[in-house]
């Protein structure tokens, strides 16, 4: 990194002395628990309201925010930082991009979002979440300088995703990293991470519909949102697009100054004639691929460092294609495999990224059910949340051809308090279970089955929590932990660790999963949504929400 520039920044600035005093005496739960009051404070909702009709005041209230914690938008510049935005794959393109960077030795910093298990997790130093004493240490700096100056400004405080990202440009400024990879939230023209001035190079992956009440319900639309990321002077890339949205993002580039390029397809990319082996599964894996792999030339060519990535000897002394190669990024078609239950988790939330899934998921348990000589009883876990299209996303599911589906709201467990990190607060039990039930009526009317009135009230008197039908295969559950027991029957020993509560199941239901224990092999689908797959890793692999 720039070591002139990161010597600026001390602990004295970046937070007061009572703010180190707290960071002492609170852990990082009360970290947590603080920073879930700004999901709903009152002058949070306030500000949603009053900038929903004036988009740029949302630059302007985040600069503000910035400088009340002891930071100016000039000091962003010292960070080096590729900026990503993009539907659907710019998690993904991010991850590639980093794990290039870090194996080339540089000092990372990735912000992202969202969580799956830990909020920790957005906010990555060489590829790792922070640890709880970092993230502590830096969340009461912040707040504390933020909480003291909130009383000359109206009572404001940040909004949740705003404060993340001023903690993680604290973060990285103080941890002195050599470049920072920043994921664009939602958007990009007004999104707050947006208020970077000079990053070295921009990214678009793959455009979708998505987030229509924010972005504008057409992909010319949100092209124009998307294009927002760019600077004049600094170059950009993007992965092949749709000839309207595509005409958008030129003409924006164009209107801006910046330098725009499409990225080749990744067979255009060869060392010594070898194909290229990703470390994230799917087809739609390479285009993002490739961004990562303009993104980081770009970025290794405004280092001055000698980089060619389109097979050539004058490579710098590490490979990038082994970046590419080693790229890790949970939640995204990813795999794992417990005794006779193989889990295939990938948070696709759109219609495109839903595609890419069933393509993915179909592909890799038909060539499992080959290796393992045995037909495997097939399982959906899905839950989707905010505006989405759930019926448009279960057509395109029932190909799979699904034994069960199983639908459950994104509640870890019985006793949802155990996980704050998991914690949102702007939903109701009520909303989120009436969801759960509308989506097991979508998948009986897609495929033909009769939709009766539910059974098998867990509470007398509420919602019916476990909803169970005699003549179909369709199950609702109150929470994951729940969900989870019944899909795998007791064989998966990591689901019955101490301390773990749900709900009881009645008779009726557990009767029903006879072929679940009697399969030889069981593979299970968890997509839908990113915040489940988030529940699901936390029961699968407990390490995660230590």
């Amino acid at each position: 990194g720039n070591a002139a520039c990161s010597a600026r920044f001390s602990p004295a600035k970046t937070g007061a002395a009572s703010a180190r005093q707290e960071a002492r005496a609170r852990g990082p739960r009360d970290a947590v628990c603080a920073l879930n009051t700004l999901q709903t404070n009152a002058s949070a909702l306030e500000q949603v309201r009053r900038e929903r009709g004036n988009p740029q005041l949302q630059l302007q209230a985040m600069k503000a925010f910035l400088q009340r914690s002891g930071l100016e938008v000039e000091d962003l510049d010292c960070l080096n930082i590729i900026h990503v935005t993009g539907t659907k794959g710019k998690g993904s393109t991010c991850a590639f991009t980093e794990q290039i960077l870090r194996n080339y030795g540089f000092r990372t910093g990735f912000y992202s979002s969202p969580h799956l298990v830990q909020v920790r997790e957005r906010i990555r130093i060489n590829g790792q979440p922070i640890s709880k004493e970092l993230f502590t240490k830096y969340f009461w700096q912040v707040y504390g300088r933020l909480d003291e100056t909130k009383d000359a400004h109206g009572g404001t405080m940040p909004a949740y995703f705003r404060f993340l990202t001023i903690l993680a440009f604290h973060v990285f400024l103080q941890e002195k990293v050599d470049l920072a990879v920043i994921e664009v939230g939602i958007g990009g023209a007004y999104d707050c991470t947006n208020i970077i001035r000079k990053p070295w190079v921009c990214g678009v992956s793959s455009l979708g519909i998505d987030h229509t009440s924010i972005l504008g319900d057409t992909m010319e639309k949100i092209a124009w949102q998307k294009g927002g990321i760019f600077k004049p002077g600094v170059p950009a890339f993007t992965v092949k697009q749709p000839e309207g949205p595509m005409a958008v993002l030129m003409e924006r580039a164009r209107e801006i100054g910046c330098p725009l390029s499409v990225c080749p397809d990744l067979e255009e990319y060869q060392v010594e004639a070898h194909p290229l082996h990703l470390g994230l599964a799917g087809q739609h894996q390479h285009s993002n691929a490739s961004l990562a792999l303009q993104l980081s030339q770009s970025w290794l060519q405004r280092q001055r460092l000698p980089c060619t990535l389109l097979g050539s000897d004058d490579l710098v002394s590490c490979d990038p294609h082994s970046g590419v190669k080693d790229t890790e990024w949970p939640g995204r078609t990813q795999t794992l495999f417990h005794g006779p239950i193989t889990y295939y988790l990938d948070g696709a939330h759109t219609t495109r990224s839903m595609l890419a899934c069933v393509r993915w998921f179909r592909e890799a348990a038909a060539q499992q059910e080959h290796a393992a000589g045995v037909p495997a009883v097939r399982v959906l876990l899905f839950n989707a949340t905010g505006e989405r299209d759930c019926a448009a996303l279960l057509k395109i599911l029932v190909p799979c051809y699904f034994d069960f589906a199983v639908f459950c709201p994104n509640i870890t467990e019985a006793m949802a308090s155990s996980s704050a990190d998991q914690q949102n607060f702007n939903v109701t039990l009520e909303g989120v279970l009436t969801r759960c039930l509308d989506n097991q009526n979508s998948w009986k009317n897609l495929t033909g089955q009769e939709v009766e009135p539910s059974s098998g009230l867990l509470i007398p008197g509420s919602l019916p929590l476990v909803a169970g039908q005699r003549r179909t295969e369709t199950l609702v559950f109150p929470c994951i932990l729940s969900a989870l027991r019944w899909i795998t029957q007791g064989r998966d020993p990591v689901l019955d660790g101490p301390g773990q509560s749900s709900a009881p199941i009645p008779a009726s239901v557990v009767a029903k999963a006879e072929p679940l224990r009697e399969a030889a092999a069981i593979h299970v689908l968890i997509t839908g949504s990113l915040h489940l797959v988030g529940g699901v890793l936390k029961h699968l692999e407990p390490s995660t929400a230590a």
